[in-house]
C-alpha cells in the first residue's frame, strides 16, 4: 500500500506552492550517518554521479568531502533512484544530510511512491526521520519519514497552503 496517496498530497508537490526545489533533509546527523547515505546508494546500484564544481570525480568517503576547504566548490552527488527521479545531495555540513528533488519531475502517483520508498530507505538506514520543506522554508516540514511509523506521513495539513 502506498505511504501516500496523490490526490491528498499533490498541493505539495505544486512547484507554484511548494518551489520547484523543496528542501529535503535528515537533521542531527554526522559524518557516519553521510557515509551510510553514501553506502546506500552504492548498495542499492541506484545511478550516481558526485562533482567538485564541473568536475566528475569518484565517490569518496564521506569524512573527506566533509572536511574540504571551505573554500572549495560545494560538492554535490547527484542520484538517481530510478530514471525519473533525480536527487541530488549537497555536502553543506556534517550535521544535517540534505538534498533537492525537482518537484515538476515527480508528479502522480507512481512517482510520488518511488519518492517515498527513496525516503523510507534513507530513514531506515540512518534511523532517523527525512523531511522535506517547501523551498527556503526550513524548519516546516509538510511531509516525512516518521520512524516510529516506518512510513512517509504528512506532517502539515494539505488544506492550509
Amino acid at each position: 500500500m502506498a505511504d501516500l496517496l496523490w490526490d491528498d498530497v499533490k498541493c505539495f508537490f505544486d512547484p507554484d506552492i511548494m518551489g520547484s526545489l523543496p528542501d529535503v533533509r535528515v537533521p542531527n546527523t554526522s559524518a557516519e550517518d553521510w557515509q551510510a547515505v553514501l553506502d546506500l546508494v552504492a548498495e542499492k546500484g541506484w545511478k550516481r554521479q558526485y562533482s567538485e564544481g564541473e568536475t566528475v570525480l569518484p565517490v569518496p568517503r564521506a569524512e573527506a568531502v566533509l572536511s574540504s576547504a571551505a573554500d572549495a566548490e560545494c560538492p554535490n552527488l547527484r542520484v538517481w533512484p530510478t530514471a525519473d527521479v533525480l536527487a541530488i545531495f549537497r555536502f553543506h555540513a556534517a550535521d544535517e544530510v540534505d538534498f533537492d528533488v525537482d518537484l515538476r519531475e515527480l508528479q502522480g502517483q507512481d512517482l510520488l511512491d518511488v519518492f517515498c520508498g527513496f525516503l523510507r530507505e534513507i530513514g531506515r538506514r540512518l534511523g532517523k526521520p527525512v523531511l522535506m520543506d517547501a523551498e527556503g522554508d526550513d524548519g516546516h516540514p509538510v511531509l516525512g519519514f516518521d520512524v516510529e511509523a516506518d512510513r512517509v506521513v504528512l506532517l502539515a495539513d494539505p488544506q492550509v497552503r
